[in-house]
């Protein structure tokens, strides 16, 4: 998910509720899930589990794990959570590489959200890496 300038996240935008199910779309509530990740109980084993996290931390507006989960060198300065947009649903379309023993990856997925009442889509194939072991987010490209 793209770069952007620094905006506060919304009051109307509150964190997931640990009991409630997991924005990321597995089977298993926001706590036991990414919410492990986000309070730094957890690292991600693999770059789609990665993308899950970082998905949901767009639909909680957390910025601090959105930046700590992204590679130093393509890290924006801060992320825009624009109050319009809602992130809905999210799709992993494949992923390449990223087991234990590698150091790179990739996950293609599609990301259903809705802006000012209009459904849309973000389709993109993101990289990532490890860094001092841990799978970081690089960058990606949209397609479609």
């Amino acid at each position: 998910m793209s770069r952007r300038t620094r905006r506060p996240r919304p009051a109307d935008r509150p964190a997931a509720p640990d009991r409630a199910a997991c924005p990321c779309g597995l089977p298993a509530d926001y706590a036991a899930c990414c919410g492990r990740l986000h309070r730094g109980e957890a690292a991600a084993a693999t770059p789609e589990e990665l993308m899950r996290s970082r998905f949901s931390a767009f639909v909680v507006g957390d910025e601090g794990y959105l930046l700590r989960s992204w590679h130093p060198d393509t890290r924006p300065p801060g992320i825009d959570f624009d109050p319009e947009l809602r992130w809905g649903r999210l799709e992993i379309l494949g992923s390449t590489d990223g087991g234990v023993f590698r150091n790179e990856g990739t996950v293609e997925f599609r990301a259903h959200y809705t802006v000012h009442g209009r459904p849309g889509a973000l389709h993109e194939n993101s990289r990532f890496t490890r860094v001092d072991g841990a799978w970081v987010y690089v960058d990606g490209v949209i397609t479609d």
